[in-house]
């Protein structure tokens, strides 16, 4: 293990954030917010309650696992892919650090930023709607474990793209759109049973109901299925991200 490499890789990410704090941090705050502003207090004055629970507090857990999502993997992406497009991936590659220790740094970093802009949007919620955490560890634990999968999901995008068109493709048209049909702003049992159903094979449903249990003690699937769900989909990048290693799939520009 050499953490002078992990934490180099780490204070270089970090910092390139703390550059740009209005893009990186105050952006998505301003647009959750809005969000807040729209269906919690547009649409929350006509729907009293979901599943018991004002409706305003309801969408917190979807709207804070949205930006958990969307910036983990933009974050991890684009930190990967710039050494890449500018050539200095092949000093990383060269130098005395591990495949291991290079995604412990970038993918930590993804991570670090992902968890700080959640836990602002957070505090940012609680201007808006009053909501208590029923379990505390457990939303801390899919918190964590949200960012982390899909920072390394973000890291295996920026791997894969070879344009800056490419970021885009997968964020944009996969995970947003499966974010919004995954009840963020919803119960999924509000739905006709076929479309219920269809809904089921759409992962991010279990981030969302795990997340959503942690806050009020309800859910549309078991939690201990949401948390399956989600360590399989990290075994699952963590495997792809051993192949990239392994191959040298695309490390190079």
């Amino acid at each position: 293990m050499n953490p002078h490499a992990i934490a180099a890789i780490y204070r270089f990410e970090m910092a390139r954030t703390f550059r740009t704090l209005a893009q990186s941090i105050a952006a998505p705050v301003l647009s959750t917010s809005l969000y807040f502003v729209v269906f919690g207090a547009a649409i929350g004055s006509r729907m009293t309650s979901v599943d018991g629970v004002p409706y305003g507090a309801f969408i917190v857990p979807g709207l804070i696992m949205l930006s958990i999502l969307t910036e983990s993997l933009s974050n991890a992406s684009f930190g990967i892919y710039m050494p890449k497009w500018s050539g200095t991936i092949y000093e990383v590659l060269s130098a005395p650090v591990s495949p291991f220790e290079i995604v412990l740094g970038y993918v930590g970093a993804a991570a670090s930023k992902s968890l700080m802009l959640g836990v602002i949007i957070l505090a940012t919620a609680r201007l808006f709607v009053p909501f208590e955490i029923e379990h505390p560890l457990f939303m801390a634990a899919f918190l964590v474990l949200t960012a982390v999968t899909f920072s390394l999901f973000g890291f295996i995008i920026g791997i894969w793209a070879d344009s800056f068109e490419k970021l885009q493709i997968v964020p944009l048209l996969v995970i947003t759109p499966l974010t919004f049909l995954g009840g963020s702003f919803y119960s999924i049992d509000m739905l006709p049973p076929a479309f219920r159903t269809a809904s089921l094979f759409n992962p991010v449903v279990y981030l969302i109901s795990g997340f959503r249990w942690s806050f009020f003690g309800t859910s549309d699937v078991g939690v201990g299925i949401s948390l399956a769900a989600t360590l399989g989909v990290l075994v699952l990048c963590l495997a792809v991200v051993g192949w990239i290693f392994k191959t040298g799939y695309r490390l190079k520009q």
